[in-house]
């Protein structure tokens, strides 16, 4: 009897620990699950700082990236294309030749046309001779001059030249073909409207490709806040972590409808071209339209606007205090504060962010969980917790 009493008791004392174990864990579960003996409405209820800070306000936009500067180049003389000098892709001087057209038809009216102004003037000396008026003579060789004038400019028209110095982006044309009179030009900081609805016609296209800039449709609401020499970020779709700064450089005066949509086109230049980038590759830009520092801000989401005043609900130990205050600049993710709190006191945020009525709350802070300060947690301070 003894030995088997003495094999017994340690199969109790086992079990017993088990039990004290199971149920150490149920309680431990149900406490988790169940959470503390708080009220409902504490539970939901998140708390976050005033603190100083920079409190910024952006709009933003897609845009495309194209050059500060471009010309097209065409023939002021039509005819026949004897001669093209350059290729897309081809760095020129201005004035260099970029193609030419067969001269016959030009040249043989400037023969003519000297021949009567030589006319003219014998017709003046004999005048002159004869003791009459030469007054009629003048005129003539006036006009014969003139004739000139015009007909060695279409000669001169047969020959294309560079209008600006640049990299060829088209040619238009072949050999063999009819160049079509046309005209010459060049546009540099051209806004964005104009450069989409002046389609390139050129014989021969030309772009600065040293010189960019970035044109972006912004929405009418967004225009409407935009301004020129306002800061900018300008970030590339297709080249992973290029970004440059820049700045509004021109608005148009008008909008843009499209699908009952309205937007107004916004040119901006770059500080600094990045490596790699070409025209016509499309970005993602961020304007700054506001930016205050060393400002009183809290989490927008903190603060409850009913008309045109606002208030916040600030955590006075374990009271909830409605305080009214004045706000300044509304930023992208945090709102000024000119008056009705203080630095360290923390204000309560709502669990829900949806809108009733007038009244309405705001997106938080950036990476600070619901309404967080960044890396606040869930509605605290920088590495802090819950609501204190």
């Amino acid at each position: 009897m003894p030995a088997r009493l003495t094999l017994r008791r340690p199969a109790v004392a086992v079990n017993t620990a088990l039990g004290v174990v199971l149920l150490a864990g149920g309680f431990w579960a149900y406490r988790t699950l169940a959470g503390d003996d708080t009220p409902a409405a504490a539970a939901s209820t998140r708390t976050v700082a005033v603190q100083e800070g920079t409190v910024t306000r952006t709009v933003t936009a897609d845009g495309t990236v194209e050059s500060a500067a471009t010309a097209t180049a065409s023939f002021a003389t039509g005819g026949t294309v004897t001669s093209i000098s350059v290729r897309v892709g081809q760095k020129v001087a201005k004035g260099q030749v970029l193609a030419k057209v067969d001269p016959a038809d030009a040249q043989r009216s400037l023969d003519a046309a000297n021949a009567d102004l030589d006319a003219a003037r014998d017709a003046v000396d004999r005048a002159e001779d004869a003791g009459s008026d030469t007054s009629n003579a003048d005129n003539e060789v006036e006009q014969a001059e003139l004739a000139v004038d015009e007909a060695e400019a279409v000669v001169d028209g047969t020959v294309l030249t560079a209008p600006m110095a640049g990299t060829v982006t088209a040619v238009n044309g072949t050999l063999g073909s009819s160049s079509g009179g046309g005209s010459s030009g060049s546009s540099g900081q051209a806004s964005a409207a104009q450069q989409e609805s002046s389609s390139s016609t050129g014989f021969i296209e030309l772009q600065d490709l040293t010189k960019m800039q970035v044109t972006a449709a912004f929405a009418e609401a967004d225009a409407t806040m935009l301004k020129e020499k306002q800061p900018a970020t300008i970030t590339w779709n297709a080249l992973d972590g290029t970004s440059a700064t820049g700045r509004v450089s021109a608005i148009d005066p008008s909008a843009t409808t499209a699908n009952d949509v309205v937007t107004y086109g916004v040119t901006l230049s770059l500080d600094k071209v990045p490596a790699g980038v070409k025209a016509g590759q499309t970005v993602s830009v961020a304007v700054t339209t506001g930016s205050v520092r060393n400002v009183l801000m809290v989490s927008s989401s903190a603060i409850t606007t009913v008309g045109n005043r606002h208030s916040v609900t600030v955590l006075n130990g374990a009271a909830e205090e409605v305080r009214p205050v004045e706000i300044g600049l509304e930023g992208d993710s945090a709102t000024q504060i000119t008056s009705g709190v203080s630095a360290g006191e923390r204000v309560v945020l709502r669990a829900t962010s949806t809108t009733t009525g007038e009244t309405g709350t705001r997106g938080g802070f950036p990476g600070g969980g619901t309404g967080g300060f960044p890396g606040g947690g869930t509605g605290g301070l920088p590495g802090g917790g819950g609501p204190r």
